[in-house]
């Protein structure tokens, strides 16, 4: 992208701060946006880049400081008041109304006095496909996968036609198609005067459509410059302050890949509906088994019908073998208590209660081993649960009664795992285990995963991050269509091949 770092200054942040009790998130940072830039705010998770954004969005007041727009100080009193300015927001978590459809989302605060549901529904459908997303305008929010939820966030964002538009990871749920359809509407945006501040864990996603990188660490400002001037390890250096990148994503060839020791689950002819046809495989303890395709290529669906939260077909569903025993489960908890345990990709929604302390939500996993859960707390064995996971997963939190929602993205994954991992599971299956989690969480978590197979546990981990998957990964099945169609060693595999028998 050409940098526009001549163009006027349209946003300015000057000295902001904003503490939440007496947790600091922000400490006197500058923020500088300019008319039809690309702005990329980068940082680990705790970094204050989401709140410097809502702030920005009027979601929050800054404790001190002051913002400019075109040179006046603007003070937002809510979310109505930045976008009445022009100033839109693409939240991480999903913001949408899961009962009502994607055309009454996409037009929701903005309708006419008088409505009709065709002719919204053929306004949207129209807008839809003029970004290139395929979403059924007249579904509703509830039936939508996380891609096509955040495909809804996107469009409803760029309708308002807000000057400024604010992306919090816009494509952590995004195939390699869409996220090539997203990026061509950053263009598009962009070439219109559009200014835009884009958040991403994924480094290459800001080295190449960013004009200009801001990195935060601890809620301070730590640089800001031309994309082209940073490169992967300076930019992972200004965020943790060292380099990560061998850590992260280093070579399969650097290590030696572990053996297969006994067969832990066998999977043969699978099928559920559409989504899972006639899948076979099987799955070692010792080696790190990844799993590659595309969404809709049925990934995670078979991953949920293993672990009970998802039926095979009644009929013909084919046959799962857990350490050479036939079973089939309909709900989870038989599944958790013969040691299968399924760590969600949607942890906002399907892997903690946010509520809740980290204590509780540890706890709530190890009673679901039990028969019921209509049992007596322990609270003195709660708290040595939460300060034992704590320590083991190391996360950043006052004690164990802190709640969950006031934790980090990466803090709140490393809970959803130890939430499983208190289960003592046999066969342990990670569904993208680092998505929307900054860099220096995703070597721990790596690291984790890692300990987990030299202890001998069995281990899939589903991405849709090539990188991910052939650093992690002791061998690698692709899946396409429903079932898997290739599997390589991790030494045979390159993104080519892997992306090839992914999509042909």
């Amino acid at each position: 992208m050409t940098e526009r770092t001549n163009a006027p200054a349209l946003l300015e942040m000057r000295d902001i701060s904003k503490t939440f009790g007496a947790s600091k998130a922000l400490s006197h940072v500058n923020l500088t946006v300019h008319a039809g830039e690309v702005h990329a705010l980068m940082g680990e998770n705790g970094a204050g880049k989401s709140t410097l954004t809502k702030i920005v969005a009027g979601a929050v007041s800054p404790t001190s400081g002051e913002m400019l727009l075109d040179g006046k100080t603007m003070v937002f009193a809510a979310p109505k008041d930045a976008l009445t300015a022009g100033i839109a927001m693409v939240y991480q978590e999903n913001s949408l109304v899961p009962a009502l459809t994607v055309a009454q989302n996409i037009f929701l605060g903005r309708e006419s006095f008088f409505n009709r549901m065709r002719g919204i529904n053929i306004a949207a459908q129209q807008f839809l496909q003029s970004l290139n997303f395929g979403v059924d305008p007249t579904a509703t929010v509830a039936s939508l996968g996380a891609a096509q939820r955040q495909m809804v966030e996107i469009a409803r964002a760029v309708r308002q036609k807000a000057r400024i538009i604010i992306f919090d990871e816009p494509t952590a749920s995004l195939t390699p198609e869409e996220k090539h359809h997203f990026f061509g509407l950053m263009r598009r945006l962009k070439k219109a005067g559009v200014s835009i501040i884009f958040i991403s864990h994924a480094l290459e996603e800001a080295l190449q459509h960013a004009d200009r990188i801001t990195v935060l660490r601890d809620g301070a400002h730590i640089a800001t410059d031309l994309a082209k001037n940073f490169d992967r390890d300076k930019v992972i250096r200004a965020m943790v302050g060292r380099t990560l990148s061998g850590e992260i994503y280093g070579s399969a060839d650097e290590r030696e890949p572990r053996k297969r020791g006994r067969k832990v689950l066998s999977v043969q002819n699978l099928s559920m509906g559409s989504l899972v046809r006639n899948t076979s495989f099987s799955v070692f303890a010792g080696p790190v088994t990844g799993k590659f395709g595309l969404i809709g290529s049925g990934r995670t669906e078979t991953a949920k019908i293993i672990s009970g939260v998802l039926k095979r077909d009644m009929f013909h569903g084919g046959e799962i073998k857990l350490e050479g025993k036939t079973v089939r489960y309909r709900v989870p908890q038989p599944a958790v208590q013969d040691g299968i345990v399924y760590v969600t990709e949607d942890r906002k929604i399907e892997g903690f209660f946010e509520t809740m302390s980290i204590g509780n939500n540890i706890n709530i996993g190890a009673m679901a081993t039990k028969g019921s859960i209509a049992s007596v707390v322990n609270m003195a064995e709660m708290r040595r649960l939460a300060k034992q996971w704590i320590e083991a997963l190391k996360v950043k939190a006052i004690n164990g009664d802190a709640r969950v929602i006031e934790l980090s993205g990466g803090n709140q994954q490393k809970v959803v795992i130890a939430k499983a991992l208190v289960q003592k599971p046999k066969l342990i299956i990670f569904d993208e285990p680092t998505r929307g989690v900054d860099v220096g969480a995703i070597v721990e978590i790596h690291q984790f995963i890692n300990q987990l197979a030299d202890d001998g546990l069995a281990v899939i981990v589903i991405s849709s991050y090539l990188p991910e998957v052939m650093n992690i990964s002791d061998r690698i099945l692709v899946t396409r269509q429903g079932k898997v169609v290739e599997e390589f060693t991790a030494r045979e595999a390159t993104e080519e091949r892997i992306m090839y028998a992914a999509v042909h």
